[in-house]
């Protein structure tokens, strides 16, 4: 069935500042625990029992610093658009083993989240969800809250851990999980399958160059253009949909301040609101479309490929976002429209939580047929050069640059080579060691365990790991996976950013060249040998060859918190003279033509006050049968609700709507609300609202 298309990428307005997608009529440790929570009855026909679910994730939006880019200056003053959580829990009927799936519109989903996550779910269904059969998948945008980690390395640059941000993160995936719960009944699976060549390049050409032919020709121009689409139905509806695509989240690169998905969460958008006219604020069983990664470790959007200023397919970052999502959302269909059912029957899934401290990486596994072993994180320095090709700004730059390698690089091999002392510094080189993130006092700079698991649903299988993996990395884990379990190349996905998040995973030829990716690469030139090692030991477990390895390390992990958050608190609101909050300090005109740009302005607070996780700060309303329609809020593409404090001003908000309006709106009378709470010199909050005057739309 091809779905009716309602208005999809629409136009740019102001310079392309303004892309429009709305039609503009708008509607608002190993685990193998058997289930002891309430079975869910089978159905009598079918082999699938599917639930899913979505809620909101998203956090302060409102001086706190962002997730993606490690800047200090990239702090958050609004949202572009709401970011989420999208679940999907799948029941072999025959045998009752779930699986959950939920892709979270984050840069990455840290383990202290997943830990707490899992935790909850815990308390809810027992073991009916183990770890086994459970992937937490970042989408892995850089444009989330930062901070949400309690990894010293991951929130540095956000002033500390942000524990407002990241109870929302926890709560909302909780949430989407439960109202997939919820959600189970008889259900089909159909997948489907297409190619996307223009909506990525390979930031790191020369270090994808030195990768043998027979991995480069699976990779037209050094990138995955592989898309897969699990197409999801209840009652012979279609209810959703998981799309699996490499390219990073980095559109909207790390000039942007407002919240938002970035392209992934766009091309969701497109297809949820677009396309199945999805109210995020009132659909209790909305249609969900999960864009989920692969291995785009070395891939970016930003095709041009110019070093410091990321561009393409046109100069506005803005446009650029909007054009990518589209892409992928068209793919997406195209794989969607000819997905047949899905064949195979039966679900499975191993876990493994293994310490890569020293960990033993055997001759058959690695590049030049030799012992080598991972060693503690170590961040080279091309690493903290950054992926030029995605940033404006670099923090080291011009003492530091991708392809910096070390200067006693040839002794470490040498004495790697001849055995003379066991040094860990052997097994990083060519590597500049510059930070080295598991040697520092007190653990939790950055993970040094690495959850690994294989998921297989039907004749699909899912791999999975934490890391972001290079097209030809996660290549090599896909054909290791495919020849163990005997399943064809094109039914195996490998599926980065998973249950936790440790940084890069190239190819030792790739790690040689010590591009960027190579400097993030932590646990050494063979961390991708590690993986295949693992894959194939959880291979065997799959087949009933082997017995599940015990877990190296203590499952409890110890999350550090011995740098406190230094952010100051937020103070408490005060009013401009004369002045009440909601007050309108911009009004719009008398009339406004669509596929412009209208902003307003009031009187605010500050929003961090109160978080409206699963609400909205703002809202545009149309004058319809004598009462006032939303018609766009946060969750909507072609409004942004932007703060900032006025000038000589710590403790007063201003509060501006930007509408983008698309040129097919419907004319007719609309006005502009905000909402919000005014927090007092005792800490309590006052509710407040703020309209503007009708408007016309023409």
């Amino acid at each position: 069935m091809k779905l009716s298309r309602r208005s999809l990428l629409k136009a740019t307005a102001v310079g392309g500042a303004a892309v429009t997608l709305g039609s503009g009529a708008g509607s608002g440790a190993v685990t193998s625990a058997k289930a002891n929570a309430a079975p869910i009855v089978p159905h009598k026909k079918g082999e699938w029992l599917v639930g899913l679910g979505m809620a909101d994730i998203t956090g302060a939006c409102a001086g706190q610093g962002m997730m993606g880019f490690s800047q200090t200056e990239q702090v958050a003053h609004g949202i572009r658009q709401r970011y989420l959580a999208r679940a999907v829990i799948i029941v072999d009927k025959k045998t009752n083993t779930p699986l959950v799936h939920v892709t979270v519109d984050t840069c990455a989903v840290f383990q202290n989240i997943v830990d707490a996550v899992m935790e909850r779910v815990r308390k809810m269904y027992g073991n009916r969800y183990p770890m086994d059969r459970v992937m937490i998948t970042a989408t892995h945008n850089h444009n989330s809250c930062g901070g949400t980690s309690r990894d010293v390395a991951y929130y540095l640059a956000a002033s500390g851990h942000m524990e407002n941000s990241a109870k929302e993160e926890v709560d909302g995936i909780v949430e989407a999980i439960k109202r997939a719960h919820e959600n189970i009944k008889p259900g089909e699976l159909l997948l489907g399958r297409s190619m996307l060549y223009n909506a990525s390049a390979n930031r790191s050409k020369r270090a994808f160059d030195l990768n043998p032919e027979s991995d480069k020709k699976e990779m037209p121009n050094g990138i995955d253009p592989r898309v897969w689409v699990l197409r999801i139905k209840q009652g012979g509806k279609d209810r959703g949909l998981i799309c699996w695509f490499a390219t990073h989240g980095t559109s909207l690169t790390d000039r942007n301040m407002f919240l938002s998905p970035d392209n992934k969460g766009l091309a969701a958008y497109i297809f949820e609101h677009d396309e199945m006219g999805v109210d995020y604020l009132t659909d209790k069983t909305p249609f969900v479309a999960a864009f989920a990664q692969t291995n785009a470790g070395d891939i970016t959007p930003n095709l041009w490929l110019k070093k410091l200023e990321p561009s393409g397919p046109t100069a506005d970052n803005v446009l650029n976002n909007a054009i990518i999502a589209k892409r992928q959302y068209d793919a997406a269909h195209k794989a969607w429209e000819s997905a047949k059912p899905l064949t195979g029957a039966g679900i499975q899934g191993v876990y493994r939580f293994q310490s890569m401290d020293r960990y033993v990486v055997r001759p058959e596994f690695t590049q030049d047929g030799k012992e080598w072993k991972t060693v503690r994180t170590v961040m080279g320095g091309a690493g903290a050069a950054s992926s030029e090709e995605d940033n404006y700004t670099s923090v080291v730059k011009p003492f530091i640059h991708e392809g910096d390698k070390g200067p006693l690089r040839g002794f470490w091999d040498w004495n790697r080579e001849n055995g003379v002392v066991d040094f860990d510094w052997n097994y990083q080189s060519p590597k500049f060691n510059l930070l080295p993130l598991g040697y520092l006092p007190v653990k939790g700079w950055i993970p040094q365990e690495m959850p690994l698991s294989i998921v297989r649903l039907g004749d699909l299988v899912i791999v999975n790991g934490p890391l972001e993996y290079t097209a030809v990395a996660g290549l090599r884990c896909r054909r290791i996976v495919s020849k163990k379990l005997g399943v064809p190349m094109e039914n195996v996905i490998m599926q980065g950013y998973t249950n936790s998040y440790i940084q890069y995973c190239t190819t030792p030829e790739e790690y040689d060249d010590q591009q960027y990716e190579g400097g993030e690469t932590q646990f050494g030139r063979e961390t991708l040998g590690a993986h295949l090692q693992i894959y194939s030991e959880i291979c065997d477990v799959m087949l009933g060859k082997a017995k599940r390895a015990k877990d190296d390390t203590d499952r409890a992990y110890l999350h550090n918190t011995w740098i406190p958050a230094w952010l100051p608190k937020v103070p408490a609101d005060t009013l401009p003279k004369g002045k009440k909050y909601g007050d309108v300090l911009a009004a719009p005109p008398a009339s406004v033509k669509r596929g412009t740009t209208l902003t307003v302005s009031f009187v605010g607070a500050h929003p961090n006050n109160k978080l409206y996780r699963g609400g909205t700060y703002h809202e545009v309303q149309k004058m319809s049968g004598g009462r006032w329609v939303r018609v766009a809020d946060d969750f909507h593409y072609d409004t942004i609700y932007d703060w900032e404090r006025p000038e000589k001003s710590k403790t007063e908000s201003i509060i501006k709507v930007h509408w983008n309006i698309p040129k097919n709106q419907a004319t007719g009378s609309y006005r502009i609300v905000i909402k919000g709470d005014a927090k007092a010199d005792n800490g309590k909050l006052t509710h407040f609202k703020g309209a503007t005057k009708a408007f016309k739309v023409v």
